[in-house]
């Protein structure tokens, strides 16, 4: 079975709780290639290439997020993988 791409954007509480650092810990450890990052609006967008079962377990740990997240929403969109990432990364506002 080959690789897939999720494209999520997590809505709630979900800056400043570590939402990125435990996302991107939570990837490396399912083995997953991709970013996240948070955005203007108050939510967190991430973008995540791997087998299909490390996404959805991805996806379903998005839907909870860490300790202090409160999880509202969570819009996920399946793409075409593309193999642009070699590593997942937190990326910053400017870069």
């Amino acid at each position: 079975m080959g690789n897939e791409r999720v494209h999520l954007v997590v809505h709630g509480r979900v800056q400043g709780v570590f939402y990125r650092a435990s996302t991107q810990e939570k990837a490396i450890e399912l083995g997953l290639a991709g970013w996240v990052r948070n955005r203007a609006d108050g939510t967190v967008e991430v973008v995540a290439e791997g087998d299909r079962e490390g996404l959805e377990k991805l996806v379903e740990w998005c839907r909870v997020g860490p300790e202090r997240a409160q999880v509202t929403d969570v819009d996920i969109n399946w793409e075409s993988y593309t193999g642009e990432f070699r590593e997942f990364t937190i990326k910053y506002r400017g870069r």
